[in-house]
């Protein structure tokens, strides 16, 4: 199974190394920085890399590549679907999953390790299991190890670890119980030179945070289930009940985690929240260039788009820019060529925009082609595919607990063609 794992930052050292094994040689991530050089993206490396004694699998988040080692053929979603778990529990021990944060903590992030895997195969990766096993850092439990001499490991094992739900520990109380449910959706979009659309997708999770005192057993429905395709599940979900039923019936975690994550791929299905509409000319044997966008609201229910920020990588051509925004603040980088506009919320009355001129290296031919524009924005209150939930109820505990659903939608790789 996983014999190693290196972590390796943006600038292509590595920082922490790990084997379970045997030791790997670093040299083997040579293949890997080999695919780096040739991607032009951080996102743009393979996941899977082969060399003729490993295969070298590895996912990019933070900043940061989290690159396996594995000698024998392995499911390699398996593999990925783990890496994601390692960064999770960090960002769940540490608050955020950086560099220097896991340099700071290399004493848990090592001990956490050992805990995840057993001799190369995931044990546990539950983080309410892993808590118990090696308690999370804070300042006076930091103090009093280097005066002691102690570790975070703790002293028992989880009570969850040998139950039938090895997820929930056993004697969870709270003052206030309360369960919350946030329904994120990130929309992905190609939008061609003419608004039409090119292929538009949905990627949504639902994330919770449920504090509830001894061992509830949730039920969670909603009022358009069949919108859900391409459904993954915590362990903790009753698959069965969701195949017969459409309902979601499950024995919460305690704490913040991953209920479930769902696509959203038919086009009839997929609301565009905004549309652009853009004018950007070149002129052949002109020195100047026209530029104009206006961003406005489409499809999204009366809620309001926060956030916006608008960025486009202009052609090489493109000497400086001068433009005026109605609102917000722009920049232009004359090396690296990229236009960004912060724009903030988009007011329907009064519609953003950027107009002004080009100016273009003379004597050069017009660009091939025209840029496209990159978007990024946030609707809160909204869930663009029209998923709702419907109720939530909770059965196995007498007391009524504090309840509340949120939704919001955000762009994911938003992109309009000029």
């Amino acid at each position: 199974m996983i014999h190693s794992l290196f972590l390796i930052n943006s600038s292509g050292d590595i920082f922490l190394e790990k084997h379970w094994k045997s030791v790997v040689s670093r040299s083997v991530c040579d293949y890997f920085f080999e695919a780096q050089e040739k991607a032009t993206e951080a996102e743009n490396v393979p996941p899977v890399i082969p060399t003729p004694h490993h295969y070298l699998l590895s996912v990019y988040r933070h900043k940061i590549f989290f690159v396996a080692v594995i000698q024998t053929e392995v499911p390699p979603l398996f593999v990925i679907e783990f890496l994601h778990r390692v960064v999770d529990t960090f960002q769940d021990y540490f608050g955020v999953c950086s560099e220097p944060v896991i340099k700071d903590n290399v004493v848990v992030v090592y001990e956490v390790l050992e805990e995840m895997l057993d001799n190369g195969f995931p044990l546990a990766t539950e983080s309410n299991i892993l808590k118990e096993l090696i308690k999370p850092p804070t300042i006076l439990r930091t103090v009093v190890n280097t005066i002691t001499g102690s570790t975070n490991v703790g002293d028992q094992l989880p009570t969850g670890q040998l139950s039938v739900v090895p997820w929930r520990r056993t004697g969870v109380k709270y003052t206030n119980n309360e369960a919350y449910f946030d329904v994120i959706e990130e929309i992905d979009a190609i939008i061609d030179k003419s608004g039409s659309t090119v292929t538009a997708e949905i990627q949504g999770v639902i994330d919770a945070c449920v504090k509830l005192t001894g061992m509830p057993d949730l039920t969670l429905s909603f009022m358009n289930p069949r919108l859900l395709d391409d459904v993954s599940f915590h362990p903790c979900v009753r698959f069965k009940r969701w195949e017969s039923e459409r309902i979601l019936s499950f024995i919460p975690p305690d704490g913040n985690f991953r209920l479930l994550s769902y696509h959203v791929s038919a086009q009839n299905l997929v609301a565009i929240p905004v549309y652009v509409k853009h004018s950007i000319s070149f002129r052949d044997s002109s020195s100047l260039g026209r530029f104009e966008i206006t961003v406005g609201p489409k499809q999204t229910m009366g809620k309001t788009i926060e956030g916006v920020m608008v960025t486009s990588q202009m052609p090489r051509g493109v000497l400086n820019m001068s433009l005026t925004p109605s609102q917000g603040a722009h920049t232009f980088d004359p090396v690296t060529k990229m236009l960004s506009w912060d724009v903030g919320k988009i007011n329907p009355q009064k519609l953003p925009s950027l107009k002004g001129t080009m100016s273009l290296q003379a004597g050069a031919s017009k660009p091939d082609e025209n840029p496209t524009i990159n978007l990024q924005f946030k609707i809160q209150q909204l869930a663009i595919s029209g998923l709702k939930v419907n109720r939530l109820d909770m059965y196995g505990e007498k007391y009524k607990p504090f309840k509340g659903i949120k939704y919001m939608t955000k762009a994911g790789k938003f992109q309009v063609r000029t």
